[in-house]
């Protein structure tokens, strides 16, 4: 269970879903024990938060557990998709613990946003990897042509291939580099971090961080590590911003590779959310 996650599914405002598949990881896999190690990596964290003034066990998260993958990823995407449906109907917010980024497809079904804000080194805008669309290098490309998102934001990317630039010139993709993130997050919410501006008001956005967005000195434990990337505050503030607006969270890519690094930031990128998006519901 992950940690104060002690609300019954009936009452829950958040449900936090383990989606552990590990089907196209292109370089060091693992991310099958992402879920897990993300939860273990969260239970040392306070459950009382200053900057909210919340107990994160008050919140109303539910841990649903694992929804455990199989070899057809296609068969399998649909299956959480579904499974992340049900928690929409229940009136709640799904979190999903990825597991490699092909999952986020699933939680931008499941959501139906206008808008997907990914913090990620890699553009994710192939339209197939190794003649393979549903390959993790796709995951966002499948979001605009597949599921109809009106608008991509790709925080922190630094890389991809010739064919993913170009996709990434079209009027429905934002591209924002690691050196930029700062002052993109300034736009975006002004000079009090607190305070969300009107750049996704009005719009439903779903929200996902991969955790290679980071520089891999902050979170080594991931599949496709890339140098030169954003630091976990600006990660926290990118959680932080895109929260109030947001109807959907993940947070994947974390491995066993590591010493706890990339889960440990996952987790409270998480709790990140939550408190965010809870106390500005109560606002």
């Amino acid at each position: 269970m992950f940690p104060g996650a002690t609300t019954d599914r009936e009452a829950a405002s958040y449900v936090v879903v383990g989606a552990p598949l590990d089907a196209t990881t292109t370089f060091q896999p693992g991310t099958r024990f992402g879920p897990d190690r993300i939860r273990r990596f969260a239970e040392t964290y306070d459950d009382y938060d200053r900057r909210t003034d919340s107990d994160f066990s008050a919140l109303g998260v539910h841990d649903a557990g694992d929804t455990r993958p199989w070899d057809d990823v296609a068969a399998y995407i649909d299956h959480l998709a579904a499974e992340l449906r049900s928690v929409t109907l229940d009136g709640a917010v799904p979190l999903t613990l990825g597991g490699e980024h092909t999952v986020t497809y699933a939680g931008v079904e499941a959501v139906d946003p206008d808008v997907l804000v990914v913090c990620d080194a890699h553009l994710d805008l192939r339209d197939a990897y190794d003649g393979n669309p549903w390959s993790h290098a796709c995951v966002t490309r499948r979001c605009l042509d597949d599921l109809g998102v009106d608008r991509a934001v790709i925080v922190g990317a630094r890389t991809g291939s010739e064919e993913e630039w170009d996709r990434a010139a079209d009027a429905d993709v934002k591209v924002v580099p690691p050196e930029e993130t700062r002052a993109w997050l300034d736009e975006v919410v002004g000079d009090d971090r607190d305070d969300a501006s009107d750049t996704f008001a009005g719009k439903s956005v779903y929200c996902s961080v991969d955790v290679d967005g980071l520089d891999p000195g902050f979170a080594p434990g991931t599949g496709t590590m890339e140098p030169f990337g954003v630091d976990p505050r600006e990660a926290r503030d990118l959680v932080r911003a895109v929260a109030p607006h947001a109807d959907g969270f993940d947070v994947v890519e974390a491995n066993d590779r590591d010493d706890g690094q990339a889960a440990a930031v996952a987790g409270k990128l998480l709790r990140e959310f939550v408190r965010t998006h809870a106390t500005a519901d109560a606002d």
